[in-house]
């Protein structure tokens, strides 16, 4: 499953990341995408070995308020929807 996601991590561009939030009704401004997609390319090994020691809280000035609400339901939606897969 590692090899899986990892080609598709190392596929991923900005414009993905993009069309997963407005799909997920999450509106980014230009820097919220660029730190985003820079913040997954770069951690997401870190996140997928251990999904509980991502503290969103610590980026929360990254992000407008209504923003950051939408991207922390996301990820615990998506924490519990794949945990078993991970």
């Amino acid at each position: 499953m590692f090899n899986l996601i990892e080609r598709f991590m190392n596929r991923l561009t900005i414009e993905d990341v993009n069309k997963f939030a407005l799909k997920n009704n999450v509106n980014l401004s230009n820097d919220e995408l660029e730190f985003t997609y820079s913040f997954v390319k770069k951690n997401w090994q870190n996140v997928l070995a251990n999904p509980n020691s991502l503290n969103l809280e610590r980026y929360r000035h990254m992000y407008s308020e209504e923003n950051f609400l939408k991207i922390q339901k996301l990820f615990r939606e998506y924490s519990i929807k794949y945990k078993n897969y991970l």
